[in-house]
């Protein structure tokens, strides 16, 4: 049996793929606590994070592109659509859902990502329906109604309205995987990235109106997890996935997805003592076997967007 060298590419690409999965699923975490009194709002949390993001992935396109990494004007539009999609509306939802759920609830509706990418690439084509595929949908789809309307179809409940808008957030992110896959065909991962990041520099003067720009000083976890969430989900996991899907198929994300919830699941009961309840064990019973027939065969998936918040 051959051996597999620790430092083999696919070795190398599965370690940042999961590094990147442990920062993503840690994020809720870190979010829950920055959103607590003498913390941040979530719009200040997002314009920290487009900056952010911003800045850091688009020196490096430069650095490592040059003038390669200016899109063509033809691709501008596009582009824009991107950000509104990939970097405003999906930040703007799942942070302000974050803040009126839970970590818990957040790590399970974001596996709806690759399914919802799935529906609507078959919907405009890139991707076909049959029997098993169109369960997948139904019941991930159907994973979420517990948590939504965990107190009756009448009513949201205490956490329904925040995890309806992480829903949305999820749709959201999904369309903009389906519109970012023309451009990975015309540039590399890190260039969609940054400018997927810098037109939504254009929403930072929304989102830090009238807020708080940094916690306050006597709060400690609040700077801690400011610096987490600026420096992991915004900047470093998108790099690690990059690195990875360069060594890996695409398909291999859709598996990855799978850790977040747990590894959001662990935290939040060591950090906040969070018990999944049957709602939410229903809802993950749902959820993955959705997206293990929906993700069999490949979904769409660019090269330059992991499945994430």
């Amino acid at each position: 049996m051959p051996r597999v060298s620790l430092r083999s590419p696919i070795v190398a690409g599965h370690t940042a793929l999961a590094a990147a999965q442990v920062a993503f699923g840690l994020f809720p975490i870190f979010g829950t606590v920055i959103f607590q009194p003498g913390g941040l709002s979530p719009f200040a949390v997002a314009a920290w994070r487009v900056t952010a993001g911003s800045v850091a992935l688009g020196a490096l396109a430069a650095l490592a592109y040059g003038r390669a990494a200016l899109p063509r004007r033809g691709d501008w539009g596009r582009f824009a659509l991107c950000a509104l999609l990939g970097v405003v509306l999906n930040q703007a939802l799942f942070l302000v859902g974050l803040s009126r759920s839970t970590p818990l609830n957040a790590g399970l509706v974001m596996t709806l990502i690759p399914v919802f990418t799935f529906g609507l690439a078959a919907l405009v084509g890139l991707e076909r329906f049959n029997g098993a595929r169109a369960l997948g949908v139904a019941l991930a789809l159907g994973g979420v109604a517990p948590l939504v309307f965990a107190e009756g179809v009448g009513t949201l409940g205490r956490h329904g309205a925040g995890n309806l808008l992480m829903v949305a957030n999820a749709l959201s992110y999904s369309l903009y995987l389906i519109l970012a896959k023309p451009l990975t065909a015309k540039y590399p991962a890190l260039v969609v990235i940054a400018w997927s990041y810098l037109p939504g520099m254009l929403a930072v003067p929304f989102f830090a109106w009238g807020e708080r720009p940094l916690p306050e000083p006597a709060f400690a976890a609040g700077w801690w997890s400011l610096a987490y969430i600026v420096v992991f989900p915004t900047v470093l996991a998108y790099l690690l996935n990059t690195f990875a899907l360069a060594r890996l198929r695409a398909s291999t994300t859709a598996v990855y997805i799978y850790a977040q919830p747990l590894v959001a699941a662990v935290a939040s009961w060591l950090v906040f003592g969070e018990r999944p309840s049957r709602a939410m064990l229903a809802a993950a019973a749902a959820l993955f076997v959705g997206i293990w027939l929906v993700a069999r065969r490949a979904p769409v998936a660019p090269a330059a967007a992991p499945a994430a918040a």
